[in-house]
C-alpha cells in the first residue's frame, strides 16, 4: 500500500482509503472529475491549510490500521462482544447511510445505460435495512443474553438462547447471499474503463463493505457463537 503524502493524488487517496470521500465531500474537495491533483494544490485550491486537510486523511487511515492491528479470537467474552460492537456495529451505523448518497447517484446517472447499477441500489437498500436491523438485536437483546449465558450457563438461558443463535446464523447467510450477488455483478467490483470517480467510489465502498462483513460475520459465527455452543 503506497504511503500518502500531500503531494498523492486526491483520486489515488480515494482508491486507497475509500472513507476518505465523506471528508472530501465536506471540505468540497472535488474527488471525481478534478481528483487528478496533489492534496496539497487540492487543499489550497480551497483555501483550506495542506497540513490540517492531511491530517484529517492520516486520522482515518490510522484509525483503519488499528482496528486490522487487533487480534480479537484471543480476546475475553465481554471484550470480543464490545469489540464487534465497536468495530463492526458502530461502522455500520455510520457507513451505511454515509454510501447511500453515492448509491442512489450513480444508479440515477448511470442506470439507464448500466441496468445492473439499478439491481446495485436494490441490494444496497435490502442490506442495510437488514444488517442494521439485525445490529440492534444484537446489542439491545441477544449479545445481553449470551454474555450472561456465558457466564452462567443454565438450562433455562440454554433455551432462550439457541433460537436466538440459529436465526442470527441464517440472518448472516442471507447478507452472504447479497453480499455475493453484488460481487457477481460488478465484475468483482471492478469499474469500467471510463468510469467516473463517483461510480468507482461506489463500487471501492462495497467491497470494503463486503469485506468487514465477511469479518464480522466469521467474528461472530466461528468465535462468539462458538463459545455458545460448547454448552449447547
Amino acid at each position: 500500500m503506497t504511503q500518502i503524502t500531500l503531494d498523492t493524488h486526491v483520486s489515488d487517496i480515494v482508491t486507497q482509503l475509500p472513507q476518505s470521500t465523506d471528508l472530501f465531500r465536506k471540505l468540497r474537495i472535488d474527488f471525481c472529475c478534478g481528483g487528478k491533483i496533489a492534496l496539497k494544490d487540492a487543499a489550497e485550491a480551497r483555501n483550506l491549510g495542506p497540513e490540517e486537510v492531511f491530517n484529517q486523511v492520516k486520522a482515518l487511515e490510522n484509525k483503519r490500521e488499528q482496528r486490522e492491528s487487533m487480534h480479537p479470537a484471543s480476546f475475553g467474552d465481554r471484550t470480543l462482544v464490545s469489540y464487534i460492537q465497536e468495530k463492526y456495529h458502530d461502522e455500520l451505523r455510520e457507513e451505511l447511510p454515509a454510501i447511500a448518497p453515492y448509491v442512489t447517484r450513480v444508479a440515477r446517472v448511470h442506470g439507464d445505460s448500466n441496468p445492473h447499477l439499478l439491481r446495485i441500489e436494490e441490494i444496497y437498500k435490502e442490506l442495510r435495512d437488514e444488517l442494521l436491523a439485525h445490529t440492534e438485536d444484537e446489542d439491545e437483546n441477544v449479545f445481553p443474553l449470551i454474555l450472561e449465558f456465558l457466564k452462567n450457563p443454565t438450562t433455562e438461558l440454554k433455551e432462550q438462547i439457541k433460537p436466538h443463535v440459529l436465526e442470527l446464523e441464517e440472518e448472516h447467510e442471507n447478507a452472504g447471499r447479497l453480499l455475493n450477488e453484488l460481487r457477481e455483478i460488478t465484475n468483482d467490483f471492478t469499474p469500467p474503463a471510463d468510469a467516473c470517480g463517483t461510480y468507482r467510489t461506489v463500487y471501492a465502498r462495497l467491497e470494503q463493505l463486503e469485506k468487514d462483513t465477511f469479518d464480522h460475520v466469521h467474528l461472530e459465527n466461528n468465535v462468539l457463537f462458538d463459545r455458545v455452543r460448547e454448552y449447547l
